[in-house]
């Protein structure tokens, strides 16, 4: 389906995403597609360089003309979100994205589709190689890991980069155009437990909770969708409460910036208790899935009977533990006082695992506020330190603060109305852009973020839109056209 993907309009843009979806780029594991851009550069015989972390930066002069004007760092980062429907095989490390046209979208079989944010590479490839568009000198940043630290942003070193103006394509609604976006941090809580032997006369079970929509822990967080590491501690905090079950272990989530689908759980029961545990278990399901059944209709909740495990948590370990995640905030925390509609601070409890005698559990706590981000982040901390848990923080990023008096800002502004005759939505967002991070190396340098419109970002569902990559591109030639001089 890749050959019909080639076809769409922009050609040049289309093209050159099925080529990068040909290439496996896992967050932490993108040798093969910094090694893909590297060449990409250098067959069109440009300036092309990688700096000591990965990143890669290419330079193009600027066209007949348009020599004095300001010289335009155009930034996208290479990795992507690796996420699979359950049933779904599919091995990330060695496969290209599987691609299909549905309508007015370009979707993937069952795995996330890589526009986030490959659309933005593959527009900038398109610009770089192009030989009858008006530009002045462009600088392509192509930054490495930013799905999982953005140590790629954090590591490029001051003095690197020649652009005084910044575009980051990295955003996802294209009537929007984004002038600040939230900080992050991660929060890790981990501890031992022991392990005990199973009981006499008991049968075990495994919960499986499926079928949520997940999606992107930032841009989603606000929409109320269901978190299976949340809806699972409820059904197995609720059971307890009526039931001596014992947990063998629990896997819920994976990426932290991932809203979670899934998680299972294997426990066990005395057999004498075990037609109530049902019975109970069904009941709070249901009340569950009713509770869901807007955003989450497809949510799924199945018991089923399995063989006996081998151990079990020890009581105390296994209370405390589903106390603290009943306890970890979840969601939305604070709206944003100056900005109208903005989530200010949030966290996504996103993994849990319990396995072997040890816990982890890991969040990622955002916040555009950065005292606000930390105040989440230390309430976390103190909740699973009273679950016995040794906490971490991590990977800790700032926020990028808007400015609305920046000059860009005024030149996009100006062509989204002359071009589509209406005026486009300045925002900040609460995902995690790498202009704050850029920001710090480079303070004076003018920066905003826009893109084409993608849906279900970092789940299977992801999907960007065919017609909004044609104006999306529409505009970012235009734009070109008017960057101020020197």
């Amino acid at each position: 389906m890749s050959t019909q993907v080639r076809a769409l309009a922009p050609k040049a843009v289309w093209k050159n995403f099925a080529d990068l979806n040909a290439v496996p780029r896992p967050s932490k594991k993108e040798e093969r597609v910094i090694a893909f851009m590297m060449d990409f550069g250098k067959s069109l015989g440009l300036e092309t360089f990688s700096d000591n972390v990965g990143n890669v930066i290419i330079r193009k002069p600027a066209t007949a003309g348009m020599e004095d004007r300001k010289c335009v760092t155009l930034q996208s980062h290479l990795d992507m979100v690796h996420q699979k429907n359950n049933g779904t095989v599919f091995d990330f490390d060695t496969q290209g994205i599987d691609m299909f046209i549905d309508n007015d979208w370009v979707r993937a079989k069952g795995t996330t589709l890589g526009a986030d944010n490959g659309l933005g590479v593959a527009t900038i490839m398109a610009l770089l190689e192009s030989t009858d568009i008006v530009h002045p000198a462009l600088e392509a940043l192509f930054t490495i890991d930013e799905e999982t630290g953005m140590t790629g942003a954090m590591g490029l070193e001051a003095g690197v980069l020649e652009g005084g103006i910044l575009l980051n394509l990295d955003t996802e609604e294209d009537d929007e155009i984004d002038i600040g976006c939230a900080g992050g941090i991660d929060v890790t809580a981990e501890r031992v437990y022991a392990e005990e032997e199973v009981p006499e006369g008991s049968v075990a079970y495994i919960i499986t909770v499926k079928g949520l929509n997940g999606g992107h822990s930032g841009m989603d967080i606000h929409k109320g969708l269901g978190n299976a590491n949340k809806i699972m501690n409820r059904l197995l905090y609720c059971s307890l409460a009526k039931y001596p079950i014992k947990i063998a272990n629990i896997d819920g989530g994976s990426l932290r910036n991932a809203i979670p689908r899934e998680s299972s759980t294997t426990l066990i029961v005395d057999a004498s208790l075990q037609q109530a545990f049902k019975d109970d278990l069904e009941v709070l399901a249901t009340v569950i899935k009713n509770e869901l059944k807007i955003v989450d209709p497809n949510l799924s909740i199945i018991l089923k009977a399995v063989e006996l495990p081998k151990k079990v948590m020890e009581p105390e370990a296994q209370e405390r533990l589903i106390k603290g995640i009943y306890a970890a905030h979840n969601g939305v925390y604070a709206m944003s006082a100056s900005i109208t509609d903005l989530v200010e601070t949030s966290n996504n409890v996103a993994r849990v695992e319990v396995k072997a005698g040890k816990i982890k559990v890991a969040c990622l706590t955002r916040s555009s506020v950065n005292s606000a981000k930390m105040d989440l982040a230390q309430a976390l901390k103190a909740t699973f330190e009273l679950a016995g848990c040794e906490v971490t923080f991590k990977g800790d990023y700032p926020g990028w603060d808007p400015n609305p008096d920046s000059v860009i800002l005024e030149v996009l502004k100006n062509k989204y109305e002359a071009i589509f005759n209406e005026k486009p939505k300045v925002v900040a967002c609460h995902a995690g852009l790498e202009c704050g991070i850029l920001g710090q190396n480079y303070p004076d340098m003018d920066m905003i973020s826009f893109g084409p419109t993608i849906k279900g970002a970092h789940s299977p569902d992801e999907r960007v839109s065919i017609s909004s990559v044609q104006k999306f591109w529409k505009f970012v030639v235009e734009i070109l056209k008017d960057i101020p001089k020197q």
